[in-house]
């Protein structure tokens, strides 16, 4: 046993199935049964669904994540990012923010139990200026920062008279149109258009927002039909939407795209897919064709004994779908129901009972479109415009984790339908120590009186 005689499950990953997971297993687990022990880079858990509408203002950003010290009380966090497994010996090597101090050592964990959910991260390729200049949006810390640059580029098409510089900063381009890119898209272009009548020289029409997608449509999920309503939509909106088209360059803050079309552009918002998180590959368990961890029905790794896997990270066999060999969508309705299944086999193992297989139908995909509009498709029903913006909200609001962050949510946006929206910018958070910096060097430079 990693602890004297109480065995240990090390938990990699804090998001949706780490967290969900965490959380069942220390309801259901005695505490002399199991020493439950969390590692995730953050000491929270991201609802990102609500990104979007966090970088448009419409809900604070602390209200979409989820303290886990808070709801996991009987569980060890250990703040960090797991570098490598190694199964065999049963442990893992992660680096601390004490590890980056001088002399500092990672950490090596012993477990008995693994549940690898470190769920996924941003999917580059290899564009030119794109490490430069783009601009991800997975992380609270990114949407906040994405809504401060957007308003700053307000303040410099204004104060401006260079009409390349003007041009550049009213130009907005955000490639992949998935979830994250059309609603981080349509919220901003929402919060910007409310935002330029208290710029005395900017029109919204002076504003150019362009989507960009590789594929012939927008939110695959929801269907073909809604998907083209979502285009349509969009470019009543004036939101260029470009189809069936690839971002070429972005050198010199020019968006060169593969339909022959060159954006002069500040703004390049970078959506377009993830991958497993990189620890899969500095591991010994088996990984599928897409480097995902092999799992098996029961969520335990294929092949493997004392090691579990869902999640985005995990490649599930999809028991539902009628062509053989499917394998489950890396989503959030996917990830919540797996941890479920995963915590309770789990305690069912380590008390010798038999396991059960993960089955879920899904149940449909719903998306916003900005303030009152959305799409939506729920048990084959088709909903678009204010009443799938309704479904949207609602849907994720009984969603997200904790009876606090709920009422917080719900709070937040009875009062923006009462309220004027905020459009203040706080981009120096993001350099705190910029102006006693400056101010402790213009003291350096001073000679003494």
């Amino acid at each position: 046993m990693a602890k004297g005689s109480t065995p240990r499950i090390l938990v990699v990953g804090g998001g949706y199935v780490g967290m969900y997971a965490a959380l069942r297993l220390q309801r259901k687990l005695k505490r002399d049964e199991a020493e439950i022990v969390v590692v995730e880079p953050q000491p929270y858990m991201t609802y990102q669904p609500f990104l979007p509408e966090a970088a448009a203002g419409s809900i604070s950003p602390r209200h979409v994540v989820v303290p886990l010290r808070r709801v996991l009380p009987r569980c060890r966090i250990v703040v960090g990012e797991a570098r490598g497994i190694d199964h065999a010996l049963r442990t893992a090597t992660v680096a601390t923010l004490a590890s980056q101090e001088e002399g500092g050592q990672e950490l090596e964990i012993p477990y008995d139990q693994l549940v690898l959910a470190p769920g996924s991260v941003s999917r580059t390729l290899p564009v030119p200026g794109l490490a430069e200049h783009g601009i991800g949006f997975k992380t609270v810390e990114e949407a906040i920062g994405l809504r401060n640059h957007v308003l700053e580029q307000l303040d410099i098409a204004s104060s401006t008279r260079d009409a390349e510089v003007r041009e550049a900063a009213l130009t907005f381009v955000f490639v992949g149109g998935g979830y994250a890119g059309v609603e981080a898209l349509a919220e901003l272009e929402n919060m910007a258009r409310y935002a330029v009548r208290y710029y005395h020289n900017i029109r919204a029409e002076d504003m150019k927002w362009v989507l960009v997608e590789a594929t012939d449509r927008i939110l695959p999920e929801v269907g073909e039909e809604l998907g083209r309503y979502a285009v349509r939509e969009l470019r009543g909106r004036n939101i260029d939407v470009h189809l069936e088209t690839r971002l070429e360059s972005c050198e010199h803050r020019i968006a060169t795209l593969s339909d022959g079309s060159m954006l002069p552009t500040r703004t390049l918002v970078w959506t377009a897919g993830v991958k497993p998180a990189p620890v899969l590959v500095a591991s010994d368990l088996p990984l599928s064709p897409r480097g995902r961890v092999a799992a098996e029905a029961t969520l335990r790794v294929a092949g493997v004994a004392d090691a579990w896997a869902a999640g985005d990270a995990a490649a599930v066999p999809d028991l539902t779908a009628e062509e053989p060999g499917a394998e489950c969508a890396p989503n959030a309705q996917h990830a919540v129901r797996q941890a479920r299944v995963l915590a309770d086999n789990l305690v069912a193992q380590l008390r010798g009972q038999p396991l059960a297989e993960y089955r879920h139908q899904h149940v449909g995909s719903v998306a916003s479109l900005g303030l009152h509009e959305g799409v939506a498709l729920l048990y084959g029903r088709r909903f678009k415009g204010y009443r799938a913006w309704l479904i949207h909200r609602a849907y994720h609001l009984s969603r997200v984790p904790t009876f606090n962050r709920k009422a917080r949510v719900l709070a937040e946006w009875v009062l923006s339908g009462l309220f004027k929206r905020e459009i203040v910018s706080l981009g120096s958070l993001e350099h705190p120590r910029a102006e006693f910096e400056a101010a402790a060097g213009d003291h350096g430079t001073r000679s003494d009186p």
